[in-house]
């Protein structure tokens, strides 16, 4: 069975392919690594300057001959260049490593601001991130502009809270295009996807075999191992992680898993097939713990996703 190669369609009227090659870690692997997804037939590339990545991404993109208007590719901006005075200047500094003259897609990274410079991290003797007093609509408000001068295509947003994009919605002239959240068969997010829905914001999932990346650590299992995901792949002869993806799919949704193995790297591409109804609806109606596994408030002493499904109190 192959892959479908599924298409869906942002509210710029630009196309976006549902299956994505994520690019966090591992940057000395990721120059080899999207090559081979380009090789693969991946046609969407995801990074953020904060990954360390974005000149790798641009070496396996030149040296892959595929055509840049081939490629979907997005970026991100980082919390420190959140000041409206250096959203330009910082998707510049990506679009050179990149090699590229634009974007099709820049997000906001996470809805707060650390201190301007070149420090990615700026903490103070404590050990603490030092904050910056910078609002991310006025962000958002520059990287407007940065459509306006084509280099980017389209702007959105990652890691918001429903009360921070229905604030950024209110307060801003251009509805992001996306925004990339964890989302996966154990955090599903049904009320949250639909306000995306009712405002046509199209929903990226980041993470989403959940917690198969180490980082996380988990005492559930893997959820790529859920008997119910692994039950029905053998109908399709697919993997549980496979049916993970194409059920996002299934919702309209695109996937970036990533991996630095050319065979799994491979078989992700894969995942881009057809599940029954029924089976969309098994996963839906069942396997919902509502479990986060990526939430860095502690880290930068601001209380992401407190209006939303999976956040742990205290």
């Amino acid at each position: 069975m192959a892959p479908r190669g599924t298409k869906l369609t942002l509210n710029t009227g630009a196309t976006i392919p549902a299956i994505g090659f994520g690019t966090w870690q591992d940057p000395e692997a990721q120059e080899v690594a999207v090559g081979e997804a380009l090789k693969a037939g991946y046609r969407h590339i995801d990074t953020a300057r904060v990954y360390g990545t974005e000149a790798a991404v641009g070496n396996a993109l030149r040296k892959s001959g595929v055509p840049r208007d081939q490629v979907f590719l997005t970026t991100k901006l980082w919390n420190n260049g959140h000041h409206p005075d250096d959203v330009e200047a910082t998707l510049d500094a990506s679009l050179k490593d990149l090699g590229t003259d634009h974007v099709d897609l820049y997000l906001i990274h996470w809805p707060v601001a650390l201190e301007r410079g070149d420090n990615l991290f700026p903490k103070d003797d404590k050990g603490k991130m030092k904050m910056a007093d910078v609002d991310y609509v006025d962000t958002y408000k520059a990287m407007e502009k940065l459509v306006a001068k084509g280099k980017a295509k389209a702007i959105g947003i990652s890691n918001f809270s429903k009360a921070e994009l229905a604030r950024l919605i209110k307060e801003t002239s251009v509805v992001p295009a996306v925004h990339q959240v964890e989302l996966h068969p154990w955090l599903q997010q049904k009320e949250f996807v639909d306000f995306h829905r009712q405002h046509n914001i199209h929903v990226t999932q980041y993470s989403p075999f959940g917690n198969q990346n180490e980082t996380y650590g988990s005492d559930l299992g893997k959820l790529i191992d859920d008997p119910v995901l692994v039950e029905i792949g053998k109908k399709y002869n697919k993997s549980g992680a496979q049916v993970a993806l194409a059920w996002g799919i299934a919702h309209d949704r695109t996937v970036i898993p990533k991996s630095k193995t050319p065979e799994r790297i491979r078989t992700n591409f894969d995942g881009d097939f057809e599940l029954a109804k029924e089976d969309v609806r098994r996963i839906d109606e069942g396997l919902d713990k509502k479990v986060r596994f990526n939430d860095a408030s502690a880290s930068f002493g601001w209380n992401f996703f407190s209006d939303l499904d999976g956040k742990k109190e205290g």
